[in-house]
């Protein structure tokens, strides 16, 4: 997500395929743009522009890589193309790629949608396992085979990951009576997202006056599940989200938070969601490193330096993204040159200074832009040591076609409904029914 809004965890579906299929590259159905795709055959000032299709703040202009490539390759120019929402952008996507046009030269994938793409679509996009200068050993194991068919063509090359720890307000955990120095607070939640809850009813005994502990019953359910191997469907490609004990228990512990009263009846990512970060309602936070930029954009000033990071009850994993290239863009080559020189290590390392997007490459663990990481939503506190950790931590987990929706159903229709006074059971009940008549369509 980052200052990014990264809303393959939550948005509205605003549009049908047919209506955005108008064309990637006619504005990319531009609702959160800055500027159009330009061109990719070199009328600009002699220069070939390499398109870039995106959605949300992905943070590569914002940190200087697109104008350090072109300082480096003078006749190079980067034509960045933004949709603000991924359930608008990854549809039309989608559909060019399924018609094979339309396509720029390189399109952003989202983790969630990654599963279906390589499944559905590698045969529309460059084996980038081939392009000149790619080492696979420079990602993280996990990350490289997400992206990676069963025949071993690598269709994406990853940018940032989402570990998983938990951010908190110092001050709020102070009024409550619980520590707040980091390591102190990891330990009262270690190996147990159970214990988690157990301290989140010690918050609200002691709670200071219209806070809750933690900021959605969506948020904490997409953690607790970003740390199982197997969620919504297994190693065979089967859904197994109603027969998998550990999407249940997730499901029944989340809702059990919300008839406490511990998290907030709020969806993420929505402007009422938006206003309790600025009004400081709620004391934790589900938190992979771009959540901090979340948190930056919607909090007030008085807020920065309030926040810490901690140590997530399992290591686990929320968000990240891979660049492809599709074999119809018109620059493929040049595409290629530049995705591998955007992700690799070094320009990771820079993007998380700049953006706090979590560097794929674990080489960038130990270098100075991590290691001596800060934030200023977090004060002095050295977080990207926290990050890298659970980075490492998080299972190789299996992504499956329609994940999204399956996580939309189980948070919109399901534990967000155990905040309004829904048992549990039909909470699971109505989750099930929208889930099921989505993936029937």
């Amino acid at each position: 997500m980052r200052a990014r809004i990264r809303t393959a965890r939550k948005a509205m579906v605003v549009a049908a395929v047919a209506s955005l299929g108008a064309g990637l590259l006619a504005g990319c159905a531009d609702d959160g743009g800055n500027g159009g795709s330009g061109s990719s055959d070199g009328d600009s000032g002699g220069k070939t522009t390499i398109s870039v299709g995106l959605f949300g703040t992905m943070g590569f202009k914002e940190a200087g890589l697109y104008a350090e490539y072109e300082k480096l390759n003078p006749k190079i120019k980067i034509a960045e193309n933004v949709v603000e929402r991924n359930e608008n952008y990854y549809p039309a996507l989608l559909n060019h790629l399924t018609t094979n046009s339309g396509l720029l030269d390189v399109q952003a994938v989202e983790v969630a949608n990654i599963a279906e793409v390589t499944a559905t679509q590698a045969d529309k996009l460059e084996d980038m396992s081939k392009a000149p200068g790619v080492d696979k050993s420079k990602w993280l194991p996990w990350k490289w085979q997400q992206a990676t068919t069963k025949d071993g063509k690598t269709i994406g090359l990853g940018t940032d990951v989402g570990p998983m720890a938990i951010c908190y307000r110092t001050d709020l955990f102070k009024k409550a009576g619980l520590p707040s120095d980091p390591a102190e607070v990891g330990k009262l939640w270690s190996g147990d997202w159970a214990k988690l809850v157990e301290v989140g009813e010690r918050y609200k005994s002691k709670a200071p006056e219209g806070t809750f502990f933690m900021d959605s019953p969506g948020g904490l359910i997409q953690a607790i599940l970003g740390s199982e191997k197997e969620k919504f469907y297994d190693s065979s490609g089967e859904v197994i989200y109603k027969t998998n004990p550990a999407v249940k228990a997730a499901f029944d512990l989340t809702a059990d938070a919300a008839k406490k009263g511990l998290v907030q009846s709020q969806t993420q990512f929505q402007p009422g969601w938006n206003s309790t970060i600025a009004n400081s309602k709620f004391a934790a936070i589900a938190c992979p490193p771009w959540m901090l930029g979340t948190i930056k954009g919607n909090a007030k000033p008085d807020a920065a330096g309030k926040w810490a990071v901690a140590v997530a009850p399992k290591g686990g994993n929320w968000g990240g993204t891979f660049l492809t290239v599709p074999k119809s863009g018109k620059n493929v080559k040049e595409a290629q040159k530049f995705v591998t020189w955007l992700t690799a290590p070094e320009q990771q390392a820079k993007l998380f200074k700049v953006q706090a997007s979590f560097p794929s490459a674990p080489s960038t663990y130990t270098m100075p832009e991590v290691t001596g990481a800060t934030n200023e939503m977090t004060g002095d506190q050295k977080i990207g040591p926290i990050f890298a950790e659970a980075a490492k931590a998080a299972p190789v987990q299996v992504i499956g076609p329609k994940d999204q929706i399956i996580m939309q159903g189980l948070t919109d229709n399901g534990v967000i409904l155990a905040t309004k006074g829904k048992s549990a059971k039909e909470a699971w009940d109505s989750a099930v029914k929208t889930i099921d008549n989505k993936l029937d369509q």
